[in-house]
């Protein structure tokens, strides 16, 4: 119980309850959560505040890693739709954010359904005003152009059916944390490559954190299932990265795409005692 109560504490900043706030107040509280940010290398600190359907507010930053290339860096946008993501929220409406979206980000929200009629604001503007995001990215490419229009979307129910393989050595057998991984990983939306994945990982404290790759329509905004997993770590209220003891990786063993020699390199950059296994996953359907 207690564990409980302090997870919910930890949350609470990234995560506020149905009711406390409108969307006109989202502008307001921007600037109290830049701070939040982890930005060592251009120290130029963004932070996007979004209300669900649920009527829950969302907070997401970006986050940078100093010594690794910058595709592994986490916009606010996407540590937004990874903070959803995690809390099963079904729906973004609006969102209040620090700068306006770059392309990479206004292309990975073309992944949910709702894209067009997400309602933006850019607080740095001189006239800050809600405006729909088909007027950010009028003539956009995403899912409708590749995928049937009955294919689950992001934030939207999901399940690969994926199983567990029988891994060879030196693989250990499956633990609590590959299970977790296997959960993350049959959340995925992957729906472009059919690879989906999922990381688990265990902090110094016992503290488990997982994060479910997203795929986008353009292939390049995607993110990572090790970025997923460190938003949960972040937003879990987990401090300095080399807490992270123990990582598990789930993905097909068919996959076209592998995440394993990237999510490495990132996690022993981390914390480089870290522990990292990957575990082989097959479809069940």
């Amino acid at each position: 119980m207690e564990k409980e109560k302090e997870k919910e504490r930890r949350e609470s900043r990234f995560v506020i309850p149905a009711s406390e706030v409108e969307e006109q107040s989202l502008s307001s509280l921007v600037s109290s959560f830049e701070s939040l940010a982890r930005t060592p290398i251009s120290n130029f600190r963004v932070a996007a505040v979004g209300l669900g359907a649920s009527g829950r507010v969302f907070v997401g930053v970006n986050v940078e890693f100093p010594g690794l290339p910058f595709h592994h860096t986490i916009h606010a946008e996407q540590f937004l739709l990874a903070n959803m993501f995690l809390h099963a929220e079904t729906a973004l409406r609006s969102f209040a954010v620090s700068a306006a979206p770059c392309g990479h980000c206004r292309q990975f929200l073309q992944e949910l359904r709702c894209a067009p009629d997400v309602r933006i604001l850019i607080t740095s503007d001189p006239e800050p005003t809600f405006t729909p995001l088909s007027h950010f990215l009028a003539r956009h490419f995403g899912p409708h152009h590749l995928l049937p229009h009955t294919e689950p979307l992001l934030l939207e129910p999901r399940h690969n059916a994926l199983a567990l393989a029988l891994n060879p050595n030196p693989n250990p057998n499956p633990s609590s944390l590959a299970l977790e991984a296997l959960e993350a990983a049959n959340r995925s939306h992957a729906p472009y490559s059919a690879c989906p994945s999922g990381v688990a990982v265990l902090d110094s404290k016992g503290g488990v954190f997982k994060g479910s790759y997203i795929e986008s329509a353009a292939y390049n905004p995607s993110l990572g299932p090790v970025q997923a997993a460190l938003v949960g770590f972040i937003c879990g209220g987990g401090g300095d990265y080399s807490e992270i003891v123990e990582a598990v990786l789930v993905e097909k063993d068919d996959a076209l795409i592998k995440q394993d020699h990237s999510a490495r390199l990132l996690l022993h950059s981390l914390s480089p005692h870290c522990l990292f296994h990957t575990f082989l996953a097959t479809s069940t359907q």
